[in-house]
């Protein structure tokens, strides 16, 4: 004698284990899309560093380097200030170095993982062009 399986015994079996792994699945997705979003924000924080410094080498005007950061950091939301900016040194000598840094607090879409991040662009150029 055999027994055969009853098909109606395995109905909903597919929706709970969905609504099992479901959280698990939107918080690797939330994770993905904060992750890719911070990333591009450094990206764009370093470039915008590196921008400003590149001026500083060439002009030495500390004033015109922080603005021409905030103009390469454009894409950044909330929008980088002057009291994100450091430039250091303030004038700038042949054959040294300088380096523009930006500390930004970049905030987080979801909440999940803290409301605001540190992060921080970097650029440092040889002075003198």
């Amino acid at each position: 004698m055999t027994i055969k399986p009853n098909p109606t015994n395995d109905r909903g079996a597919a929706a709970v284990e969905f609504a099992l792994i479901l959280p698990l699945l939107v918080l690797l997705i939330m994770g993905l899309i904060e992750f890719s979003l911070l990333f591009n924000t450094q990206i764009s924080l370093t470039n915008a560093a590196r921008e400003g410094a590149r001026v500083m080498a060439i002009h030495n005007d500390p004033a015109l380097a922080k603005s021409a950061t905030i103009s390469a950091a454009a894409s950044v939301q909330p929008a980088v200030s002057t009291g994100n900016i450091t430039v250091s040194p303030s004038t700038c000598t042949a054959g040294s170095t300088v380096t523009v840094t930006i500390s930004y607090n970049a905030t987080l879409l979801t909440g999940y993982f803290g409301i605001t991040l540190p992060l921080k662009g970097k650029g440092v150029m040889l002075c003198g062009g």
